[in-house]
């Protein structure tokens, strides 16, 4: 197997993984030895996509060693320098740089080694990780939107280019009025505290006072994501005046009404 383009990481995750194979009394490394294998490295995008998941990686590794644990167990003297792979881990290290070429990746990292194994689905770990709600799709969707949030940690902004000609209402300066200034009547609110530090944005979009939001589609989708979850579920949209905060929350608040997004 033609290992030159493994990462430095995945050349780790294939060592832990030999080591969780001995650990555990295997001699041979299956696709849960190198899901273990990844799990060590807990630094790697790989782990921060599944945390991403609401994956509790503790939860998770005590669920690996439980489905390995009824495996048969090797002989008493393993070859520990030539403990070979199974034909499922096999398959997954031989492909696992069609998702590195797909990605645009120079090299192989420990996402890629993780897609493999969830793009084959009969083997166990790709099982395991499917008990938590995590297949090929879902994973690769969330690792693409972790990837861009490290892009805006590192400074990278996808909008810094984007038209600034329409201001944000809500960064309107004191005493401006705006399209959303908060009509004074003598209509009773179910909200009249928070009436009064913010506006119905969903209310307007039902009354049809939003124009549609065109090139938003990919983080208005990102926001209903994670507003859908059972934990972690605090969006916060950060960024300059103007480049398209209020956008995506219309954006949202049209999906609402249009009934386009998940309860």
């Amino acid at each position: 197997m033609n290992n030159k383009r493994f990462s430095p990481k995945v050349k780790q995750v294939i060592s832990r993984s030999r080591d969780e194979a001995i650990r555990l009394g295997h001699d041979f490394i299956g696709t849960e030895h190198l899901l273990l294998g990844i799990m060590s490295e807990k630094d790697s995008l790989a782990m921060k996509v599944l945390e991403s998941l609401d994956v509790d990686p503790s939860e998770l590794r005590e669920t690996v060693e439980d489905s390995v644990q009824r495996l048969p167990s090797g002989h008493t003297t393993l070859n520990v320098g030539n403990l070979p792979l199974n034909k499922q881990a096999e398959k997954v290290l031989k492909v696992t740089f069609l998702e590195a070429k797909m990605l645009k990746s120079e090299e192989i990292s420990p996402e890629h080694l993780l897609l493999s194994i969830l793009k084959h689905k009969e083997n166990p770990a790709s099982k395991i990780l499917n008990q938590y709600d995590v297949d090929y799709d879902i994973y690769k969707a969330e690792l693409e939107y972790v990837r861009q949030d490290q892009d805006f940690s590192s400074g990278i902004d996808p909008y810094a280019q984007a038209p600034s000609d329409q201001d944000d209402p809500y960064e309107e300066e004191e005493g401006q009025s705006g399209r959303y200034q908060q009509r004074k009547g003598s209509t009773k609110s179910r909200t009249p505290v928070l009436d009064n530090f913010g506006r119905d944005i969903t209310k307007l979009a039902e009354e049809d006072k939003l124009d549609p939001i065109i090139g938003r589609e990919t983080e208005i989708e990102r926001v209903s994501q994670i507003l859908s979850r059972r934990k972690k579920n605090n969006p916060i949209l950060i960024g300059e005046p103007g480049v398209g905060k209020t956008a995506i929350v219309e954006g949202l608040a049209l999906r609402i009404i249009q009934k386009k997004v998940s309860r």
